[in-house]
């Protein structure tokens, strides 16, 4: 099994819900502290465009703010993200470990591609030593585009991959790989929605469904060298 697969980061191996609550809440507590916001936190708004660049969740979710303010809660937002990832408040979701651990095994190159920013993804990173299986972690910071299509193309080329998977909750993720010519592989997790993961060619429950599904779709047309 000489694979590449690709996998996104929040709601496919870190449980971002685990400090968004915590870290959104800092962030409007903030805001209310500076006179700029005086109503509820809207985690619910954020949980529904949970996946798109920050910038955009910024656009949606402070629509009647200045472009600065959205900047200065986005540098705010990514601090408290950062300070809670290592105060251990975060969580990988189950099996992830073990699950590289099979692919590193069996001749798998692991890369991440990620909407998240990039000091956000390094304290992911290395607070649960994933590089001890990741060839290289990606983010949307690294395009002009902020497109994960592209974002997953640039992988593809600085590696010379030309197939393998993308994992992911989103359908960005799931578009990323249909766009890259990758099979596309939907998690049922936290922030997934049904009507994006029909659009998947397969859809897990469980990341360890991995250790069974990809040595298949090595010896089927899902994965043409």
């Amino acid at each position: 099994m000489s694979q590449s697969i690709i996998f996104d980061m929040d709601g496919t191996l870190f449980q971002t819900d685990k400090i968004l609550e915590l870290s959104l809440e800092d962030t409007f507590n903030h805001l209310r502290s500076l006179n700029k916001w005086d109503t509820v936190t809207p985690i619910d708004k954020y949980r529904q465009i949970m996946g798109v660049p920050l910038p955009k969740v910024w656009e949606a979710l402070l629509p009647n703010h200045s472009n600065e303010v959205r900047e200065q809660t986005d540098a705010y937002f990514l601090e408290r993200l950062i300070e809670n990832i290592r105060n251990g408040k975060g969580e990988l979701y189950p099996n992830v470990k073990e699950v590289f651990s099979y692919l590193k095994e069996n001749n798998c190159s692991i890369y991440i591609a990620s909407n998240g920013l990039s000091e956000y993804l390094k304290a992911i990173v290395n607070y649960y030593n994933l590089d001890n299986w990741v060839t290289e972690t990606f983010s949307i910071q690294q395009i002009e585009s902020l497109n994960k299509s592209d974002l997953v193309r640039t992988i593809l080329v600085k590696y010379n991959i030309t197939y393998g998977a993308v994992v992911g909750d989103r359908l960005s993720d799931i578009n990323a790989a249909k766009d890259n010519g990758l099979v596309s592989i939907g998690c049922n997790f936290d922030f997934a929605q049904e009507d994006e993961l029909s659009q998947a060619e397969v859809i897990i429950d469980d990341l360890i469904e991995l250790k069974t599904i990809l040595p298949k779709l090595a010896n089927t047309n899902f994965i043409n060298e």
